[in-house]
């Protein structure tokens, strides 16, 4: 089992012993609940706590008023509530069967596909109240983000706890970059991926070793203000401009300790809302009908090797980051990232591609197309178009680097012998991060796109086209 499961599996036990210690024990009684039929909205609040915080045979009786009740309106408390009775699931999975109709048994990752598949299935009243009551337990700090009346456009009860606390995993802030001949860069191996980027002729490499462990940089480059987004858990690094219009200051941005559909939510520490790291828009908290939506900026995988041949003026990330972390490439997701399974839940569609499977997704305002890398395999490049528009897509699985420009309707092909260089009508073009450039130095613009696995796209764009030959 690998580090970040493991400290998951560690974290819901601990969870489930807090939830316990303010258990009373089985000797202890209850006040009878009301008649279902008397039951009101607080009861019905009372008794969705209750689950968690009582012994085995009181929660017998809690689970047989509301199966009495019928009503289908606190089946997601029961499945919230499962997460953390994974020793003691019985009374709360015989509850699910009966007003459900469906026997997950005490799978807490089925009962929640389910949940996501059925958006007709609505939480009682007061369930932000609820939700923040049982996140609170873990950490304090959740209220800040999770509390009633929150407003949101995803369904609270599909959030679910990450197994760290608010900033468990940190951002780095401006961190230390050095050139590569500093004795602070010498960690890296020539083959390891980099998160390459390049603004304004400021280079920058950011190597995945140290992001797996910090999932997200706040930076200025290039004079941009920017914050790269990386979820380990759906293999995607998305650099977002952290200026917006109308605002005072660009956006700061950390890790919540929440996921959506095996997606982390980001926070920005001004309001504290939640954002969807795939889409860079704001989805529970203050900013929630802000028509926020943050620009995206190119960012390419490659390797370290690959990167510094072509950009040897760039800086790199500094080891000495300022956190104790053992930046051994791998070390925290090795074996989910060599696994074809996830480790929360989220539904996917394998009919195309597996749930793993690379694609490269390009987004130009409304315009959304992704590509499977796979495509990539016997030619490096691909003339297409996305909602009508020309693009090059130039690409290697092998470092899963793919980077995307404005074709101007010329037909491209690799040059051959140089992987740095294309040719078009005749044209020698070189590649740079932010254009193609031809010899007479006419220009065709870097386009912003990123990595990801498939299941994320199909889950957050299922509309979308993707080219999969």
């Amino acid at each position: 089992m690998n580090t970040i499961k493991s400290a998951v599996c560690a974290a819901l036990v601990g969870v489930s012993m807090a939830f316990s210690a303010a258990t009373p024990t089985h000797s202890q009684t209850l006040t009878p609940p009301p008649a279902a039929s008397e039951m009101d909205n607080a009861e019905v609040q009372k008794l969705a706590r209750d689950i968690l915080r009582v012994g085995t045979l009181q929660r017998n009786g809690v689970m047989a008023r509301l199966v009495e009740r019928g009503d289908t309106d606190v089946v997601a408390a029961l499945i919230q509530s499962l997460r953390f009775l994974q020793q003691d699931p019985w009374t709360v999975t015989a509850a699910l069967q009966s007003l459900t109709g469906e026997n997950f048994g005490g799978d807490w990752n089925k009962w929640m596909l389910w949940q996501e598949a059925h958006p007709e299935i609505t939480p009682f009243e007061g369930f932000d109240a609820y939700k923040e009551w049982v996140f609170t337990k873990i950490d304090p700090n959740f209220s800040l983000f999770i509390n009633p009346g929150v407003p949101h456009t995803i369904r609270l009860e599909e959030i679910t706890w990450g197994g760290v606390r608010k900033d468990g995993i940190p951002a780095l802030v401006n961190p230390t970059l050095v050139a590569p001949t500093d004795k602070a860069a010498s960690y890296l191996d020539d083959d390891e991926l980099v998160f390459g980027v390049a603004i304004n002729g400021d280079e920058r490499a950011y190597p995945l070793r140290i992001l797996d462990w910090h999932e997200m940089f706040n930076d200025v480059i290039g004079g941009v203000p920017v914050a790269l987004a990386y979820c380990t858990l759906c293999g995607s690094g998305i650099l977002y401009e952290t200026d917006v219009a109308g605002r005072d200051a660009p956006f700061d941005f950390g890790s919540s300790g929440f996921l959506y559909r095996s997606n982390k939510l980001m926070f920005d520490r001004e309001t504290n809302s939640l954002w969807n790291q795939f889409t860079g828009k704001p989805v529970v908290g203050e900013l929630v009908g802000s028509g926020i939506e943050l620009k995206l900026r190119p960012v390419a995988i490659t390797s370290w090797k690959k990167w510094l041949a072509r950009h040897p003026g760039t800086k790199v990330l500094s080891i000495d980051t300022g956190f104790n972390r053992d930046y051994t490439p791998g070390k925290p997701y090795a074996s989910y990232f060599n696994s074809p399974d996830l480790m929360f839940p989220a539904r996917v569609d394998n009919t195309s591609l597996e749930a793993k499977n690379y694609v490269y997704a390009l987004r130009l305002g409304e315009a959304e197309k992704a590509w499977s890398l796979n495509l990539f395999a016997d030619d490096m490049v691909i003339n297409d178009e996305i909602d009508g528009r020309k693009i090059v897509l130039i690409g290697d699985p092998d470092s899963r680097t793919v980077r995307a420009y404005e074709s101007d309707g010329l037909d491209f092909a690799a040059h051959g012998t140089n992987k740095e260089i294309l040719v078009a009508d005749m044209n020698e073009w070189r590649i740079t991060e932010e254009a193609l450039v031809s010899g007479g130095n006419k220009r065709l613009s870097r386009l912003p796109g990123h990595i990801a696995y498939w299941f994320v796209w199909q889950n957050f764009r299922p509309d979308a086209e993707t080219r999969f030959q």
